[in-house]
């Protein structure tokens, strides 16, 4: 569970955000566990006045050896019970009676799962905290250009003609999506475990339920209908938003290191990262200036799939414990925890900062002669000759355009054929010329546009609630 840290060698790259899934954070996580529950026996009436405050005040990470509760759980397979003989032995002798406390009614499990739902709910706060300023800033972005006209692109071929402003649009509404998506994960999923040996908190007698509830209170967490050991439902759940969260961001990416290839130059990264000199520089050829925030996005994002594989796969857990599935979760969630989290802070770097290049993008659609237009033309030639005719029509002047060079209305009108289609269909060379003009076939462009804003202040809204 230790992660990269965000001060190690790889650190600054995929463990960017504040997500806390390292070693110390499950540590706390752990001990913030067994704190909550000594409050929630002494509430319960289980244990002596003042238990739960002295339990709470020596529940602290930096009271604590992780190298030593780490060899211990060599022995045991997880580190609980050596965290909790460390915690009691903690305990001063004048808090008499407050060892009845701890880790009152639970299993190792117990303390575990819920501590990683400690540390989900931690790290979905500061990742939706970074969503949030990405959408901020792809949403300017399809404001500030919703009539910048460029070439769309199908299969890595130019389309039709779009606008910068929809594509940043589509970038808008996938990222509010993820982020409706791990807001309801956060608010309604995230639950203590506390189930006890077997998930029927025996030891507690009929006080189980009552604890469970004043420990999901004390945390924070969703009080479940029943111990959850074996139902791995809300670590898919998790999973599943967070991997889905990785792959609207690495969409986003992709795009941007497409189109600000040499060729394209549509679009630019910011220049420079304080501290380091230029950004996106080459450790032998001086003039590179790399998209360095889109590939590291996709330097985490292509990781996720497997790791969410990886825990779908270990939902299958046998009886009321699971051997060795469970195990399989906890570095693997962190591992998903940690890398949407520094996604999630490297799109806000990319989207606030990035720099489209209106006059690029009309540059390259011009260089087509057209060519993206002959949807239009062709639409226009079939009100007289049918679709299929029309099609074929343009396809073979757009062959000839390809071939010599020239743009789509010339190869159409040197042709006799076509030209004389042209004419029967009443359609005038300025009107040809008109028609390849990419203003003029954007159609719900606009309205797209403005719907992706409109639901991003009503998003925005919503979870501000």
């Amino acid at each position: 569970m230790s992660g990269s840290g965000s001060d190690g060698l790889f650190g600054a790259l995929f463990d960017r955000g504040a997500a806390g899934t390292g070693d110390q954070a499950w540590l706390q996580a752990m001990l913030d566990t067994e704190a909550a529950l000594a409050r929630a026996v002494e509430r319960a009436g289980l244990a002596p006045a003042g238990s739960g405050t002295a339990v709470t005040a020596v529940a602290r990470a930096v009271f604590f050896d992780n190298g030593a509760l780490g060899r211990h759980a060599a022995m045991t397979g997880n580190p609980v019970p050596a965290l909790v003989r460390a915690l009691t032995e903690l305990l001063p002798a004048e808090a008499d009676g407050a060892a009845r406390a701890v880790h009152r009614g639970a299993t190792s499990q117990d303390i575990i799962d819920t501590a990683a739902m400690l540390i989900a709910s931690r790290a979905l706060d500061a990742t939706l905290a970074d969503l949030s300023a990405a959408a901020g800033g792809a949403a300017a972005l399809a404001r500030d250009h919703a009539e910048t006209v460029m070439a769309g692109r199908t299969l890595l071929q130019q389309a039709v003609p779009v606008t910068f402003g929809l594509v940043a649009a589509g970038w808008l509404t996938a990222i509010d999506e993820a982020r409706q998506d791990l807001h309801r994960i956060r608010s309604s999923r995230l639950a203590v475990q506390f189930g006890g040996a077997a998930g029927t908190l025996a030891s507690l007698g009929d006080a189980g339920p009552t604890v469970a509830a004043l420990l999901a209170e004390e945390l924070g967490l969703a009080d479940p209908v029943l111990p959850w050991h074996t139902n791995r439902h809300r670590i898919v759940e998790l999973a599943a938003a967070l991997t889905g969260t990785c792959a609207a961001l690495g969409k986003i990416a992709r795009d941007v290191t497409l189109l600000a290839q040499n060729e394209i130059a549509e679009v630019h990264e910011g220049a420079a990262d304080s501290g380091t000199g230029q950004r996106g520089g080459s450790s032998t050829m001086p003039h590179k200036q790399n998209p360095v925030a889109a590939i590291v996005i996709l330097g985490c994002t292509k990781r996720t799939p497997g790791l969410f594989a990886t825990l779908a796969a270990a939902a299958e857990q046998e009886h009321q414990r699971a051997a060795g599935a469970w195990h399989a979760e906890w570095e693997t969630l962190s591992d998903l925890l940690r890398l949407t989290a520094s996604a999630a802070t490297w799109s806000t770097d990319l989207l606030t900062h990035l720099r489209p290049d209106p006059q690029r993008m009309r540059a390259n659609l011009d260089a087509t002669g057209g060519l993206p237009l002959a949807e239009h033309v062709a639409a226009m030639l079939a009100r007289s000759m049918g679709r299929l005719a029309a099609y074929d029509l343009v396809a073979q002047a757009a062959a000839r355009a390809v071939a010599s060079g020239i743009a789509l209305p010339d190869a159409l009108l040197a042709d006799k054929e076509s030209a004389a289609k042209l004419a029967e269909a009443g359609i005038s060379q300025a009107q040809l010329q008109a028609a390849i003009r990419p203003e003029g076939y954007l159609g719900a462009t606009g309205e797209f546009v403005h719907r992706a804003l409109s639901a991003h202040a009503a998003c925005d809204a919503a979870l501000a609630s």
